[in-house]
């Protein structure tokens, strides 16, 4: 089946075909570092993981870039909030955190929750610190154009002409005069009150050190500026994908498609959005106190659970989280496990060896996955439908439970295997492997071995006693098994292990 994907900008669904046969080009939105990460950041960067990760499955070469906005309105505010009286001598500026260094620290942030939950890391992370040199050229060419023009007021401002573009409003379907005006700049020096800031003049009492020399005075990029000038400077004048949450759609990715095409780029060849996540059908809002963070998540569930639910709906639509939401998808991923790791025992097993010698391996340690089934395949083709993807992964575990409910034989052993491999695939495949810290290591594979002949060693024990009928001595390994958090399940011909999933509670959600 053809890779199909929804284009925000034509509104329908069509067929993926890359401007470069082989590869496939990706410039997707990334933080503006002025505070820790919500969870529609986490969202957006699952939503585009999973769409990388299934490109790069179906051959193609794919080139990733999201970028890091560490100057902006906002992170100049709260850097200027952090003064407190009495730390400098009074009338002096000087923040008590500097505006990069707060913005490099909520870029940490950013980058632990990313490889906590498994977004693998992009081909490039550009600032837009590091390209104001693109910058000042894309408004060259925009001056020369006539579609921009510094203000006359002496502002250093420069601004982009709306009206000098007549496809301006084609990726919202929007008419100028409905718009609202732009309000990143002080409307005195503008033609239109909807012309946007390419390039903001410094202003008395702002830090010199976000201001840089340009042809039309120091000052620093407007927000819209900086992705395009990001996106062309490491992917060229025109690629396959541009995509982020649907709140950037206006302004932001419409001013950008805007200013880019005007200068002379085709830019992007297909607008994907991700939706938005709420709260109980409503919109997460810190004034009603129905903010849930990504950290409090992580302390309510494990990474791989997160990640689930984060990245369990189709990524156009609403996800609506609920004081259960974790606890289900728990349940979910606590079947995905049982089932690899009583199909591992069982293989371990009838190879003569423990279960971490064969597929008892936890999904974390498959990097190079097996085809997928048919059925799995056909739904990620199909505009990265997950939830007809999450569908065919848990009819594997369903049909691998059933043959490993039925008496052991060879035929019985083969579908076992087979259907394992499916699940480690998928499971690889959408990431739900590397959530947890990134990639395993070896020493992480060593671990896992010791485990499975320490545990492999216990029930060995443990069914010496019972067939002694010293039932006091096998309870007492159970017991010891299940303190450790593993759970044992008995079967007609043996017993299984598997490591019991935590407990998850609402308690601090917000609810």
């Amino acid at each position: 089946m053809t890779l199909r994907f929804y284009d925000s900008a034509t509104a329908e669904v069509r067929d993926f075909v890359p401007l470069v046969p082989g590869q496939a080009t990706v410039y997707y939105c990334g933080a503006t570092v002025q505070g820790s990460p919500h969870v529609g950041h986490v969202r957006s960067a699952i939503v585009f993981d999973q769409l990388t990760r299934w490109l790069a499955y179906r051959g193609y070469e794919t080139l990733v870039v999201r970028n890091v906005t560490d100057i902006d309105d906002k992170i100049l505010a709260k850097s200027a909030d952090s003064f407190e009286p009495g730390f400098v001598p009074e009338g002096t500026y000087l923040p008590r955190e500097q505006w990069f260094a707060l913005a490099y620290r909520y870029e940490q942030e950013f980058e632990t929750a990313y490889e906590t939950l498994g977004v693998q890391r992009p081909t490039y992370e550009p600032r837009a610190t590091g390209h104001i040199t693109e910058m000042h050229e894309l408004i060259a060419r925009l001056i020369e154009r006539g579609h921009a023009y510094p203000a006359e007021d002496g502002s250093g401002d420069v601004y982009f002409d709306v009206r000098s573009w007549p496809e301006y409003g084609s990726l919202t379907r929007q008419r100028i005069d409905d718009m609202q005006a732009a309000t990143d700049a002080d409307p005195r020096g503008k033609r239109d009150p909807r012309d946007f800031a390419l390039w903001k003049g410094y202003k008395e009492g702002e830090p010199e050190t976000a201001s840089w020399p340009s042809p039309w005075g120091r000052g620093r990029p407007g927000w819209h500026l900086e992705c395009s000038a990001m996106a062309t400077k490491y992917l060229g004048p025109r690629f396959d994908i541009h995509g982020g949450g649907l709140d950037l759609r206006f302004p932001h990715h419409e001013n950008e498609l805007a200013q880019s095409t005007a200068a002379g780029d085709g830019f992007a060849n297909f607008w994907m959005h991700n939706g938005m996540v709420t709260f109980e059908g409503e919109k997460m809002s810190k004034s009603i106190g129905n903010v849930v963070s990504p950290a409090e998540m992580l302390e309510l569930a494990s990474p791989r659970v997160v990640r689930y639910y984060l990245g369990q709906a189709h990524y156009r639509s609403v996800l609506d989280y609920r004081p259960t939401s974790l606890q289900e998808a728990a349940a979910a991923v606590e079947r995905i496990d049982g089932f690899i790791a009583k199909a591992g025992a069982k293989l371990g097993a009838a190879a003569g060896g423990s279960a971490a010698d064969d597929g008892a391996r936890s999904a974390s340690s498959v990097r190079v996955p097996d085809p997928v089934p048919a059925a799995f395949a056909a739904a990620m083709d199909d505009d990265l439908n997950i939830p007809q993807a999450l569908a065919a992964l848990h009819e594997a575990v369903r049909r691998g439970n059933t043959a490993l409910a039925e008496a052991a034989s060879p035929a019985t052993l083969a579908t076992v295997r087979a259907t394992l491999n499916e699940v480690l695939a998928m499971t690889a495949v959408l990431g739900l492997d590397a959530a947890g810290g990134g990639s395993p290591t070896a020493k992480d594979d060593a671990a896992d071995r010791a485990l499975g002949v320490l545990v492999a060693a216990q029930l060995e024990a443990r069914a010496e006693a019972r067939a002694a009928r010293d039932w006091a001595a096998a309870d007492a390994i159970r017991d010891r098994l299940t303190a450790a958090g593993i759970t044992v399940e008995d079967h007609a011909d043996g017993a299984t292990w598997s490591l019991a999933q935590p407990q998850i509670t609402t308690t601090g959600t917000g609810a």
